[in-house]
């Protein structure tokens, strides 16, 4: 089953990976590629909840936890190499056979996973895969032993059959006792330039083999006191200038991350009104956009983060991140609240570009962005 599966997805995705023209897409299935959503289940089959989604709402992309919030249990969606490697081909077969059956362009389905090393890794060896350092260990060691961290980390994403990793950070460590960066070895070095060096290094080896990878927390969470999972977080007395030097030099170069991931947090010295950088437009479309000329993929970090959803309700929300710039959504469905529908997120998108208050231009540059995205891993 497995190798017939290979099989037809890589005749699929080599003969027919060209999207149709933008105006030959309906809205509702431009909108459906903006969503990622989190999903319960270590197998599926047609009838699971997960392939049903993918098959009547056209998601764009799906993230695999190995913890649940929901059960307080290591049972969300990984338990070995093997099974996460069948899995993610399932994914990929029902995103083939849905696009068939509905006459969609054949694109992947983006399927993504927190893979940094030390604390922040969902294919830890206690489920048989390599072991893999944090980027504050990494940081400390050779160039070459980065090397072999990175093709190592490569090689797993690889084999196991995701196509985007949510790595490297570009979060430089302002503050070491930052209780989301700094404490847990997330951030690869207090100095910009040695987070360039070895953020460079993931990011070369990745996409030579394919994965498409993010650069986070943009505009820079390192200097942060507090876990924008929690709530507010506000790092305008605390960010510097030095923070953007990362994601400049990086986004800069001819061999990039196409995604860049947002933080859930306030800098005033950036956007005075005080929005977070997430549903920002002087953030991310003036100053990542335009300023830093990215023209790839912004994705929000989880809309179901406390600082978002405490602040602003779901509706609100959407309307000013889409208008800010975010391409993709992400939804992780692995906070102790309850699941978001995405239904309900398309529904909601679709009468806000309907009422006017998101322009259907600004979902057409969503959905160009991100099928070039999915074409850059054929």
């Amino acid at each position: 089953m497995s190798s017939l599966i290979s099989l037809l997805l890589l005749l699929c995705f080599s003969v027919s990976c060209i999207a149709s023209t933008t105006s030959e897409v309906s809205l509702r299935d431009k909108i459906g590629q903006m969503l990622l959503i989190g999903f319960e289940g270590k197998k599926i089959n047609d009838q699971s909840p997960i392939v049903k989604t993918i098959e009547e709402e056209n998601i764009g992309g799906v993230i695999l936890f190995d913890y649940n919030y929901h059960t307080n249990n290591f049972d969300k969606n990984i338990e070995s190499p093997e099974q996460v490697h069948q899995l993610n081909s399932n994914l990929q077969y029902f995103t083939q056979q849905a696009n068939l059956k509905h006459h969609r362009p054949q694109l992947p389905l983006l399927i993504s996973v927190d893979y940094e090393g030390g604390k922040v890794n969902r294919l830890g060896e206690q489920y048989g895969f390599p072991t893999v350092l944090s980027a504050a260990e990494i940081g400390k060691k050779s160039l070459n032993e980065a090397e072999s961290t990175a093709e190592s980390m490569t090689q797993t994403l690889k084999k196991a059959g995701f196509n985007v990793n949510f790595a490297p950070e570009l979060d430089v460590n302002v503050n070491p006792d930052n209780p989301i960066i700094g404490k847990i070895e997330r951030s690869f070095s207090s100095d910009p330039k040695q987070v360039i060096r070895y953020a460079r290094i993931y990011t070369q080896h990745f996409l030579n083999q394919k994965i498409q990878c993010a650069y986070k927390h943009f505009p820079g969470h390192g200097s942060s006191t507090k876990d924008s999972h929690l709530g507010f977080v506000d790092v305008t007395d605390t960010w510097q200038t030095y923070e953007l030097e990362p994601f400049e030099q990086l986004l800069s170069s001819s061999t990039s991350c196409g995604i860049v991931m947002t933080a859930h947090l306030v800098n005033r010295q950036l956007d005075p009104s005080g929005i977070p950088a997430t549903l920002s437009h002087k953030i991310l479309t003036d100053l990542l956009r335009k300023q830093l000329h990215f023209k790839g993929v912004i994705i929000t970090d989880d809309m179901q983060m406390k600082a978002i959803s405490d602040n602003y309700g779901l509706e609100r929300a959407l309307v000013l991140a889409i208008n800010a710039g975010a391409d993709m959504l992400l939804f992780g469905n692995n906070l102790p609240i309850a699941p978001q529908d995405p239904k309900q997120v398309i529904d909601l998108i679709e009468a806000k570009v309907n009422s006017g208050e998101i322009s259907q231009e600004r979902i057409n540059e969503a959905y160009q962005h991100i099928v070039a995205l999915k074409n850059s891993l054929n």
